[in-house]
Formats: C-alpha cells, sequence, structure tokens
C-alpha cells in the first residue's frame, strides 16, 4: 500500500512532456518533487505562478514565494508572477493540460467532492471550481478510504459536489484507476494490495478485466 509520497510519485508518470499542469492543495503538491528525468512541466499554481519549482530545502524558504496551500515553493528558471485574476483567465481559458486535485469523494461518474464537509467551516469553494470546470484532464490523489475505513470511491457522492463528470483518473493508496462509463475500470495495484482489497475497499461499480499489474513507482 501507499503512502502519501508513493501517490505522488505514481501521479508524476502521468505528466506529459512540455505541458501545464496545476497541482491542489494536500498530496497534489508533492507531485513537483518527482518529475521524470527529461520531462519539462510548467507548474501553475491559481494564486499567481507559472514555472513553479518542489518545496524548497528547510533553511531556503522565501516567506513571499507560496503555492495556493500557503506552502513555500521554489521558481525554476523563467518562472512568471502575476496576479490571481491572470491566474484564473489561463484556468478559465483552458490554458492548463492537466490538473491534480485531492478529494474527498470521488462517484463512478466521475463527479467530485472536494470543498465542504456539513458542519465545517469553510471559507468557500476556492479555484477548484474553476479547475473543475475548465481543465481538460483530471486526476485525483487521495486515500481509497475514510478514517472509518469507508470507502471514498462511491456510486454517488455524498457531499456537495465540487464538479460534475470531470474525473479522468484516480491514484489511491491503494489503486490507480480510470473512470468510465460503466463505472471505476480498475487498471493498476499497489504493492502488497491484492484485487480482492481493491474490491472490499470500493463501494462504486469496479470493473476488472484481465490480470492487473501492480505499479512501479
Amino acid at each position: 500500500m501507499l503512502d502519501k509520497i508513493g501517490i505522488a510519485k505514481r501521479i508524476a508518470q502521468e505528466l506529459q512532456h512540455n505541458t501545464y499542469v496545476n497541482l491542489g492543495i494536500g498530496i497534489p503538491t508533492l507531485v513537483a518533487n518527482y518529475i521524470p528525468e527529461g520531462i519539462s512541466v510548467e507548474f501553475q499554481s491559481e494564486n499567481g505562478i507559472l514555472g513553479m519549482g518542489a518545496f524548497p530545502f528547510e533553511g531556503e524558504e522565501d516567506a513571499d514565494l507560496i503555492n495556493a496551500g500557503k506552502q513555500t515553493v521554489t521558481l525554476v528558471e523563467g518562472a512568471s508572477l502575476f496576479d490571481s485574476a491572470t491566474s484564473f483567465a489561463m484556468i478559465r481559458g483552458q490554458h492548463v493540460n492537466l490538473t491534480v486535485l485531492g478529494a474527498m469523494e470521488v462517484a463512478e461518474n466521475g463527479d467530485i467532492a472536494n470543498w465542504k464537509i456539513p458542519g465545517k467551516m469553510v471559507k468557500g469553494m476556492g479555484g477548484a471550481m474553476d479547475l473543475v470546470a475548465s481543465a481538460e484532464n483530471i486526476i485525483v490523489a487521495m486515500m481509497h478510504t475514510n478514517k472509518k475505513g469507508e470507502s471514498k470511491l462511491l456510486k454517488k457522492c455524498s457531499l456537495p459536489l465540487t464538479g460534475v463528470g470531470c474525473v479522468k483518473k484516480i491514484v489511491t493508496n491503494m489503486a490507480v484507476l480510470e473512470v468510465t462509463k460503466d463505472g471505476f475500470k480498475l487498471l493498476e495495484r499497489a504493492p502488497g494490495v491484492s484485487v480482492e482489497d481493491i474490491k472490499t475497499a470500493t463501494e462504486g461499480n469496479l470493473i476488472i478485466e484481465g490480470e492487473i499489474p501492480e505499479m512501479k513507482i
């Protein structure tokens, strides 16, 4: 089974050369640390960065350079800084090729809930609403189950939705899954995780075709 770093490393394998990628808060921000060799990617942050780099080493942080989650980051050579209005024009204009988001729930039809838990105070939906409405490709990074051991890959989301039918692929601590018209198609399983384990942990319709390979991290 993967930890958060393992999930980030597996998602990094999905990055394509010369593309623009937005990384959401949480596990997705770790992806910037594991870009495969030979791949050039421009990371965009909705608070106004194009060319975001990996997290800084301890003692080298610049408090003025932060991502959308208020974590300190670095800049790669040639990076640009701009206001959030310009940033969201990039997002809404569909100039971002891939968005990686965290989620509390994903439904088998690709719906995503990642902004509000009823009864808990939140300031607002934030940039996720624009990202899910505009992105060409959305990959979700999440744990397969919640702290109670209940599935987060559902037939239908129970939490308020952020976007409808927008998720293309999911990487969890247990599996890589593709969202299809018939449900979650199992593509890979995490090291030490069996297909039966994934079946048990998935409430939504799980499609299993042939031998399921183990992830290579």
